[in-house]
């Protein structure tokens, strides 16, 4: 116990808690929302905010300026969430990086890339406002010619929301106002794909166009190899699936472009020009596979992430050599870099399972006792989505986030802090042990 609260997962887990609890206690006072907020919300707010994910019990347009400012603001620090930790522990007075800090640190870069933990930090933030910034004043333009009133406030909460993977929008249909207007849904697609692809890749990225570099990193032609084929192959799997269905009526270009963007924003995001209610079932399986996966790790996007995907792939096609090595690409994938992917694969999974489990038994006795009234009950698929969003921290819905039970809420709130602060810190450094020179009997077991 001792030892777990000198950890970082204990003063990461603290964080995000105390954020979660000023960010209730903010949207709770007089005049953050109209006509009052229930406290269970505020806190499912306050959370869905601080991890990014956009689900949300009642619509952002309820708030205030002042409620959606701590909004915003949450959105900001949870996406940079473990950097955000970081800079508290290089603020502190006196305070000295460990070993297990500066690996946590280090992992949003490779060796090589670079070793100061202030220098990362550093980097991190800048090209986090340079970016959004960028991509604000675009949006503003953008919002200006859509005829959107107060368009550079538009332009500001959408084009942080858009970078950070938040999906929280300030109108009650999310974008589904501009699924015509391919030019902001092509802006907040490429914020969406900024963000999520890590910032290990965007400094690799701008060293090489700037000619710093000869050659992006093996990790990042992973990442923007995984990233075009999900994005690829979903935006047909949109087409094919929804042309006759929800994209139906609209011209070849605009049908091209809605599929890219859910293709995009299905991953981590949550923005929606179309409700995923209007999709067919393939369509939203196709959703919930792309929410599962996420985006890169050491970025603002939750899910698995596409290196884990994509070592689970290899690891299902090719056979590990007598060291337990996967050779692809010309390069070694080691056994400890595939028993990392596969642990993190499975714990991932098992807690997934929890909160669907969870979830269930809080709406299916409650979806009977409500039929009458509720016209969307609790069905299994509901369920599931609704989890695997929430967890994944994506922000997608089948319009069911809304009729949650209060118990139901709960089990949500738990499912984003779980997916976002606990699959980070699944992914901390393990305490090393000492090797004991013992050799033990091999267990013969049946596979």
């Amino acid at each position: 116990m001792r030892r777990f609260r000198t950890s970082e997962t204990f003063y990461l887990v603290s964080f995000f808690a105390v954020l979660i609890a000023a960010g209730t206690v903010l949207l709770l006072l007089p005049g953050a929302s109209r006509g009052g907020l229930h406290p269970v919300d505020a806190v499912f707010i306050a959370t869905s905010a601080l991890c990014v994910t956009g689900l949300a019990t009642v619509p952002v347009s309820s708030f205030s300026v002042q409620g959606q400012a701590v909004i915003l603001c949450l959105i900001q620090i949870g996406a940079l969430g473990i950097i955000s930790f970081s800079s508290i522990l290089v603020a502190m007075p006196g305070h000295r990086f460990s070993i297990s800090s500066r690996n946590t640190i280090q992992g949003f870069y490779l060796n090589g890339i670079e070793y100061n933990p202030r220098k990362i930090i550093r980097s991190i933030v800048l090209l986090t406002l340079g970016i959004e910034t960028a991509g604000v004043l675009i949006l503003s333009v953008l919002f200006n010619n859509a005829g959107v009133s107060r368009p550079v406030y538009a332009g500001i909460f959408h084009g942080i929301s858009a970078f950070c993977n938040a999906g929280i929008s300030l109108f009650d249909d999310s974008l589904a106002a501009f699924r015509d207007n391919n030019s902001l849904l092509l802006v907040v697609g490429a914020l969406i794909t900024a963000g999520g692809m890590g910032f290990l890749v965007l400094h690799d990225l701008f060293r090489v166009v700037f000619r710093k570099k000869r050659r992006l990193s093996y990790h990042s032609l992973i990442v923007l190899w995984m990233t075009v084929i999900l994005t690829a192959g979903s935006t047909l799997g949109y087409v094919l699936f929804e042309s006759r269905h929800a994209y139906a009526g609209l011209d070849f270009w605009t049908t091209l472009n809605n599929a890219v963007f859910h293709a995009v924003t299905a991953r981590t995001a949550g923005f929606q020009a179309f409700s995923q209610t209007d999709f067919s079932v393939p369509s939203r399986l196709l959703s919930g596979i792309l929410m599962f996966i996420g985006g890169a790790p050491g970025s603002v996007a939750g899910g698995l992430k596409v290196t884990t995907v994509f070592v689970i792939a290899a690891v299902m096609m090719r056979r590990p050599d007598v060291q337990g090595d996967i050779r692809v690409r010309h390069h070694r994938l080691s056994a400890e870099t595939i028993n990392r992917a596969v642990v993190y694969f499975l714990k991932a999974v098992f807690l997934l399972f929890i909160c669907v489990f969870a979830l269930t038994v809080t709406e299916t006795a409650a979806s009977f006792e409500r039929a009458a009234s509720f016209e969307r009950a609790a069905s299994f698929e509901r369920i599931v989505f609704e989890t695997v969003s929430a967890f994944a921290t994506a922000g997608l819905t089948l319009d069911f986030t809304p009729h949650l039970t209060t118990a139901g809420k709960v089990v949500v709130i738990a499912a984003m802090f779980a997916g976002r602060v606990g699959l980070v810190t699944l992914a901390f450094p393990s305490a090393r042990h000492k090797n004991y020179a013992i050799t033990y009997s091999e267990g013969e077991l049946l596979i």
